[in-house]
């Protein structure tokens, strides 16, 4: 009943994410076939060059869906945040099933029939056309079947890198650690790949049997191309009406954030279109770079040390000045910080710092080598985050971190699968799950002050951007904050609804 009336409350957001699902998975499907097919061919008459054609397929295939997004990302013309780059992606993942069957398919003709064909005087391409494609396409719409089945499953990720479709509910409901959310994406998932299975084992099954014309194939592709345009069509003109790109990073807070700035924006009459949920901090500042986002919230030190790898000056108004003067170099501005500073802050659990007296970070070095640490993927890679943490603290754990999504991370030392993590300072499960944090005595983490991230063109073309940013300026506290990241994360209240009920404080 909770589902149902989540899908109720957001009909309208289900249909836009279900459309975008269908889009993603129809535009790759369709690429693979029109490409698979071919290479297909190909490979079955050529085996030299088959097997150079398989191994590239099956190198795609085992690449993990994050990791070739990932690859993929930084890359010209394909790659950024958005649909295109996830297209490409879940285009190379159904490539093999494509290949392999077709290749099956024409393959397994019998010999005789081939060898009746050229007695008739058929040429090369007659007997493709006329008798192997039609012999082949059961084994084809196998791979179809495969290839629709695994984009739908895979075409969640895309949510990942701002593509839409359900991952969005799923990548929400992680960082908000709510069972709902996720099964809001996860089912419509779930049930389209299921239909798209049903849809494609009929068709399989008729063709074996021969029970489908040529006629009825010519329309089911009209009827099937017709619904893609609807469905693209509808894409790109809600596409069009969005001028400003708003982005965010993976974990609630940030997610707040982003929706904030969208509300604020579209309160200034600025029609707007959010990415948020995106990956981690390089993935934000790349689509800024790139054009793909116009305005994302980051944090001074974040920005100082893991985008621009200085040394961040611990005075906050220092901080903030090199953030200015570093982005300045690459056309983007940074506008006055809002007003928090969300400094990491390193938690144990509340029963093991009362009971072992533990107040510093210090006091961890006799514990550390008996204990298992866990950490945030990003916060283990920069320079700001692990490695210095243990240099400056002189901590040596017995066991190497552990790695996990930040939204997760309280609630695994909450759980005792870790004994120490870094968090953020705002969040609200510390009191929550009644974690303890401990004292940063060595002022080892620099400020990170939340400010807005923006491309000065963007700026410059849209100068409601800056009005609409100078409402929030100054105005979210430290508390503030933690109350927003409550509602979402423990009420379980939407985002959009915690974002509005703020705006509406501050007039």
């Amino acid at each position: 009943m909770t589902l149902l009336r989540f899908w109720q409350a957001h009909s309208a957001e289900l249909l836009t994410l279900l459309r975008q699902h269908l889009v993603l998975v129809l535009l790759s499907t369709t690429a693979a076939v029109t490409i698979g097919v071919p290479a297909g061919i190909m490979a079955a008459r050529r085996p030299s060059t088959g097997r150079a054609i398989l191994g590239f397929a099956n190198v795609a295939q085992t690449i993990p869906s994050l990791a070739l997004l990932g690859f993929l990302l930084p890359l010209p013309f394909i790659g950024g945040i958005g649909p295109r780059t996830a297209l490409v992606a879940l285009t190379l993942y159904a490539l093999l099933p494509i290949v392999r069957t077709t290749v099956t398919g024409l393959t397994t003709i019998d010999r005789s029939i081939i060898e009746a064909g050229v007695a008739m005087g058929m040429t090369g391409r007659q007997l493709l056309l006329i008798v192997e494609l039609p012999l082949a396409l059961p084994q084809i719409v196998t791979g179809v079947r495969v290839a629709s089945v695994i984009g739908v499953g895979t075409a969640t990720i895309a949510a990942a890198i701002g593509a839409g479709g359900l991952g969005e509910y799923i990548f929400r409901g992680l960082a908000m650690a709510d069972t709902t959310t996720i099964l809001a994406g996860a089912v419509p998932a779930a049930v389209l790949a299921l239909l798209a299975d049903s849809a494609l084992a009929v068709a399989e099954r008729r063709l074996r049997r021969g029970q489908v014309t040529r006629r009825s194939m010519i329309g089911v592709g009209i009827a099937a191309a017709l619904l893609l345009a609807v469905l693209a069509g509808g894409a790109v003109i809600s596409g069009r009406r969005s001028t400003v790109v708003v982005g965010s990073k993976n974990f609630t807070e940030q997610v707040i954030l982003g929706e904030l700035l969208a509300q604020a924006l579209e309160g200034e009459g600025i029609r707007v279109d959010r990415k948020l949920n995106l990956g981690g901090t390089f993935v934000c500042d790349r689509g800024i770079r790139s054009g793909d986002l116009d305005i994302y919230i980051e944090y001074t030190g974040t920005a100082v040390s893991a985008v621009f790898h200085e040394d961040v000056p611990h005075d906050p108004q220092e901080a903030l000045t090199r953030a200015r003067t570093l982005y300045a170099r690459g056309q983007v501005s940074v506008l006055d910080p809002l007003g928090f500073n969300n400094t990491f802050t390193v938690l144990v659990r509340g029963t093991d710092a009362r009971a072992r007296g533990l107040r510093t970070i210090d006091d961890l070095r006799p514990l550390a080598p008996g204990w298992k640490p866990g950490f945030g993927h990003e916060f283990i890679q920069r320079q700001d985050g692990y490695p210095g943490l243990i240099g400056a603290y002189g901590l040596t754990f017995g066991t190497q971190p552990r790695g996990m999504e930040l939204s997760l991370i309280y609630r695994a030392l909450a759980e005792k699968q870790v004994d120490v993590i870094a968090g953020d300072a705002t969040s609200a499960l510390i009191d929550a799950l009644d974690l303890a944090p401990l004292e940063d005595t060595r002022r080892y983490f620099p400020p990170y002050d939340a400010v807005p991230v923006v491309r000065t063109p963007a700026l410059l073309r849209e100068p409601g951007i800056g009005r609409a940013v100078a409402t929030l300026a100054g105005r979210v506290t430290d508390a503030e904050m933690r109350a927003m990241n409550a509602a979402v994360d423990i009420e379980h209240r939407d985002v959009r609804e915690v974002a509005r009920a703020f705006l509406q404080r501050l007039k």
